[in-house]
């Protein structure tokens, strides 16, 4: 019986799959993504848990599997296993029903223990195929010449002092844990020191002096700046250093942070040596971060080119920059320097912010040709040099015309690298994927199962946000995944680009639901018309919400001008809790702000979806009445 319902299961497998899955997986793709990934890594555990709980039919299974990325003879196989057992536990459980000789027999130890037995088997199943998994790899480990400490000194050492390792070592020392924080460079690491803050520093310095260029539209006259480059980079640092107690070493060893200062190398997965010491943990977060990508361009090796990290350096304002990128970094440095009076040059490969639609690039570049700054898109260096201290930039255009730029300094903006080199992950076999970032599963394991890592060196969303996310629940299953593990949530992930006008965007953009085939409405409120943007002479820009078809359900918003970052919170807010646009519009939203605009895109959407029938109903009623 058993091996004759597994082929005429297959079967229908084999049926449903030809007529279904192709239409469905179409239909639903982004009800499906979760479900397709699920099955690719545990497909076979999930068949097996279904076909031993009798709440699921047989037949519904063979065809809802079909419907998943599930290959035929892991379906068979599998499916004979759990049918097998199945029928075992079946047949104990129907022998006991059979003996039953009066309704107070339902409440026997014998049936009772055989139905939770129907429940409990498959998780039983899991635990020993884990425990299997657990002993195979610390088996290998100790081949390996590894031997585990009989101690540890601490119950958990962080790699990296940036914002993934300082939040994943806050919340160990919250929760009482001895952790220990080691860093080479500088704490705060790259956001406070070359990334997020410095940017924001000299984006604000340049924007005050474009305002300066503008006063008469303001009403303003005899209004006159004159940029003190050095001055201005002396803020950026001052700036840091206000900023810096907040990731300093004091306020850490404050909060019970062992911080030390040295190079790190993993020796074992419990152990780490720094500074001629070897210090050990039950658990270690690696939170090694990123570096400025450099691209293989002949002649690099030969130009003194600047960098995210290191454009911070100099003191005399470039007279002509050039730019090779056009992501977020790139478009921000770009325009800040051009509003400080630099000549500057966008060398981009494809699309200017090419992960965001075509009409946000739109509104970028006329705001930087407005400033002055010559976009290339579709161009790439072919060969960089430099001669007698001017560089030369041999640029080819779409693949074809070449062109000569000279300057006198070159950015590199071309995205970032995890710094995953000499830090002793080859010692334990941790892997790494095609990018560079280290392979970490659902809970921040990489495959070494003592070892976690989170931030830019695990990807797959490098932002300082996300790192911070990350951090919690790197930290928190590092300490208490024996107990209960957390998959980290990336359901919500807001990014912004800090360019004038800002771009910022969380969930879904035009481009991406087209790739895949995720069927969606767009509704689109023009800033112009914002009474609050006009009277600040910042009517610029739109908000853009993609919804399920004829529902209020958020599937992305995009938003591009005037403080975008900060009107983009709301719409966060919304997705993460599973509010629609008629939760936003009902919202009581103070004139005039620009948050009004989030109001104005929910109206858009309400306009567009309102029930005409009904309305043509009211119409006759209101007649009548009058």
């Amino acid at each position: 019986m058993s091996f004759a319902s597994s082929i005429g299961a297959s079967l229908a497998f084999l049926i449903a799959r030809g007529l279904l899955r192709d239409w469905v997986q179409e239909r639903f793709a982004s009800h499906l993504t979760a479900i397709n990934e699920g099955v690719e890594k545990e497909g076979g555990f999930y068949l097996f848990t279904l076909r031993l709980v009798p709440v699921f039919p047989f037949f519904v299974i063979n065809l809802a599997m079909a419907l998943t990325p599930i290959r035929l003879w892991p379906f068979y196989w599998v499916s004979q296993i759990g049918m097998l057992a199945g029928t075992a536990v079946y047949v104990n459980a129907g022998t006991q029903l059979a003996q039953l000789d009066g309704l107070s027999g339902i409440l026997s130890p014998a049936l009772l223990g055989s139905f939770v037995l129907l429940g409990l088997f498959p998780w039983i199943a899991k635990l020993i195929v884990a425990v299997v998994k657990k002993r195979k790899v610390w088996s290998d480990y100790k081949k390996a010449g590894f031997k585990k400490p009989k101690q540890f000194d601490n119950n958990l050492l962080v790699i990296g002092a940036g914002a993934g390792g300082l939040v994943s070592s806050y919340i160990a020392a919250t929760v009482k844990a001895k952790v220990t924080l080691i860093e080479k460079h500088k704490m705060g690491g790259d956001c406070l020191n070359t990334g997020c803050v410095p940017s924001k520093a000299i984006i604000r310095s340049s924007r005050i002096n474009h305002y300066l260029q503008r006063a008469t539209e303001y009403g303003l006259k005899n209004v006159s700046g004159e940029v003190d480059f050095p001055a201005v980079m002396a803020r950026v640092e001052k700036i840091i250093a206000t900023i810096e107690p907040h990731d300093s070493v004091e306020r850490y060893t404050d909060l019970g942070v062992n911080c030390v200062q040295g190079e790190a190398t993993i020796v074992s997965p419990w152990e780490v040596e720094v500074n001629g010491e070897t210090l050990s943990a039950r658990n270690i977060i690696v939170a090694t971060g990123g570096r400025p990508a450099v691209p293989d361009i002949p002649g690099i090796e030969s130009v003194d080119y600047l960098s995210s990290d290191t454009i911070w350096t100099i003191r005399e304002l470039p007279k002509h920059l050039v730019v090779v990128g056009g992501g977020p970094i790139g478009c921000e440095l770009a325009q800040a320097f051009v509003r400080l009076g630099s000549d500057v040059t966008m060398i981009v490969r494809s699309q200017l912010i090419p992960k965001e639609d075509e009409d946000v690039a739109e509104q970028v570049i006329a705001q930087f040709q407005q400033d002055g700054i010559r976009v290339l898109e579709q161009s790439r260096i072919v060969e960089l040099q430099q001669n007698a201290g001017i560089k030369t930039a041999v640029v080819s255009i779409n693949n074809s015309d070449e062109i000569r730029i000279e300057c006198d300094q070159i950015l590199l903006a071309i995205g970032r690298q995890a710094n995953t080199e000499h830090i002793g992950l080859e010692n334990v076999g941790v892997a790494c994927n095609e990018n560079g970032t280290v392979t970490v599963d659902e809970h921040l394991r990489t495959s070494c199962p003592t070892i976690f890592a989170c931030g830019d060196v695990a990807g797959p969303y490098q932002f300082t946000h996300v790192a911070s996310h990350q951090a919690w629940y790197a930290a928190v299953n590092a300490l208490f995944g024996s107990f209960k593990t957390f998959k980290v949530d990336y359901s919500v992930i807001p990014w912004v680009t800090f360019s004038d006008p800002e771009v910022a965007r969380v969930g879904l953009s035009e481009k991406e639901a087209k790739a895949n085939a995720i069927a969606y409405e767009v509704t689109k409120y023009g800033i112009d018309d914002l009474d609050r943007a006009i009277a600040d002479s910042e009517a610029h820009g739109f908000v853009k919400v993609l919804t399920v078809p004829g529902k209020d359900k958020i599937l992305g918003v995009t938003i591009v001008g005037y403080h975008a970052s900060e009107l983009i919170a709301e719409y966060i807010l919304a997705m993460r809790h599973g509010l629609g646009l008629n939760k936003v519009m009902g919202t009581i939203h103070i004139y005039p702000t620009l948050s009004e605009a989030n109001k104005y895109a929910a109206g858009e959407w309400k306009k567009a979806h309102k029930p005409e029938g009904l309305l043509q109903w009211v119409e006759k009623l209101h007649t009548w009445r009058r």
